[in-house]
């Protein structure tokens, strides 16, 4: 396995792999090759990861929103010709100052979060697609040997086969030749007699001719 794992990971060296949970040829490769725990759970990871960093982006832009209200309201205020010694617009003011705070330390903190995102997501993608690998390669594996067996089954019935069709044409050519000749000394009374239903035209081809 350790060698077959280090020939996958060069294999991946370079390549562009898509998310595998986002991949719908993925999903319908999942359905073929056997389910492993390891995989369900890597695909659960990897899927929480996605939802973070839609969380972290969608969050990110509703703050930077919310920011540039309380920065428009700040400059709204300070123009206010009643604004200064006006201790209830200074409140607003400061208010807006703190949310604003908040804000850049909640953008901040997104920041550096959704910088390591992508590389946990090429690390935890790229293990999946390792597994998946391994599943595909020992499906194709029992796949191969299976068809090895079929086909070494098939040819042993196919020479059945031949020898059946051989030794079935050789008893109607006996037959016929049989009920010809005690047709031919009997004749066709006697041969109702015996309730002979035999039809040659019907059980046996014809002959073959001396010519054959």
């Amino acid at each position: 396995m350790a060698k077959k794992e280090e020939a996958y990971k060069e294999a991946l060296t370079g390549k562009k792999i898509p998310i595998l949970t986002l991949d719908n040829k993925w999903h319908r490769l999942f359905t073929q090759i056997d389910s492993m725990p390891e995989i369900e759970v890597l695909s659960k990871e990897l899927n929480e990861l996605l939802k973070r960093q839609g969380k972290i982006n969608t969050e990110t832009k509703d703050i930077k929103k919310i920011k540039k209200r309380l920065m428009d309201e700040i400059v709204t205020l300070r123009s206010n010709s009643e604004y200064a010694g006006n201790s209830t617009l200074e409140k607003k003011v400061e208010e807006n100052k703190r949310l604003i705070a908040e804000c850049n330390d909640k953008l901040e903190a997104y920041q550096e979060e959704n910088a390591d995102l992508p590389g946990e997501l090429e690390r935890v993608n790229n293990e999946l697609m390792l597994l998946t690998m391994q599943s595909c390669y020992d499906r194709i594996q029992e796949n191969t040997q299976e068809i090895q067996e079929i086909s070494q089954w098939v040819s042993e019935v196919r020479v059945e086969l031949k020898k059946k069709l051989v030794r079935k044409q050789e008893k109607e050519i006996i037959n016929h030749e049989l009920y010809a000749y005690m047709h031919d000394i009997f004749g066709a009374d006697v041969i109702e007699l015996f309730d002979m239903k035999y039809n040659p035209q019907e059980n046996h081809p014809k002959p073959p001719s001396s010519q054959d």
